[in-house]
């Protein structure tokens, strides 16, 4: 069994079709999506499609980012919604198809909601690393940590967690399309939604698969990217 976490996808439907392929997902693979699925890519409804299917038919443990939580608070009317589509949620509103043209969020379907509000996780857990999509206290278990670190808070060298483990993040996209491997912590949002790439890392073997919009597949090793280096 693998276990495979993807960084941010951001409404990249190529980029994550094509890793996907790249990666030939086994039945027993287990698979990490560490949030921010939907924004400013065009394809926002196409990503959360193939993530249900994912969720139904593998073994996938989705994150949510803090692009879902301003989704979600503006649906539920907990947060400013004209701020969340200025920074990406128009994208979103667009890809789905325009039914209901007075209230756009109307045009989500139920089980999209459904999936983001109760199958989507603060964090997860295994023996040896911690997924995060944003960071974390280094100090706190994982069940104590704020939700501005769990979504809001940008990488910066920092010590390990307490608790040893290895700890594999997004959130902060590094434009030069590498991941950022500090030892510790390893960042893997690599800026699919710009000129970058959607990266997958295999958390047991290094190994490392990246896409773009073009329908670009490389690969290579974590280990080449040793640095302390964060955009």
């Amino acid at each position: 069994m693998r276990t495979l976490a993807v960084g941010d996808i951001h409404g990249c439907a190529t980029a994550f079709d094509q890793l996907l392929e790249a990666i030939h997902l086994r039945p027993e693979d287990k698979l990490i999506t560490l949030g921010d699925y939907v924004d400013k890519g065009r394809s926002s409804k196409e990503v959360l499609e193939r993530l249900l299917y994912l969720y139904e038919n593998h073994h996938l443990i989705p994150l949510k980012g803090n692009h879902e939580l301003m989704m979600l608070g503006a649906f539920q009317g907990n947060n400013n919604e004209d701020f969340w589509v200025k920074i990406g949620g128009k994208a979103t509103l667009d890809s789905y198809p325009q039914i209901d043209k007075t209230n756009p969020l109307l045009n989500i379907p139920d089980n999209h909601w459904d999936f983001v509000k109760q199958h989507c996780l603060d964090w997860y857990e295994t023996d040896d690393h911690i997924f995060v999509h944003a960071n974390l206290d280094p100090d706190l278990p994982v069940d104590k940590q704020s939700g501005h670190d769990l979504f809001w808070q940008k990488l910066y060298p920092r010590r390990g967690h307490y608790s040893q483990k290895t700890v594999v993040c997004g959130h902060t996209s590094q434009k030069d399309g590498c991941p950022v491997n500090m030892g510790h912590q390893i960042c893997i949002d690599t800026w699919a939604c710009g000129q970058g790439w959607l990266t997958c890392l295999d958390v047991d073997t290094g190994k490392i698969w990246q896409t773009n919009q073009k329908g670009e597949v490389k690969m290579g090793h974590i280990e080449e990217f040793s640095s302390l280096s964060i955009n």
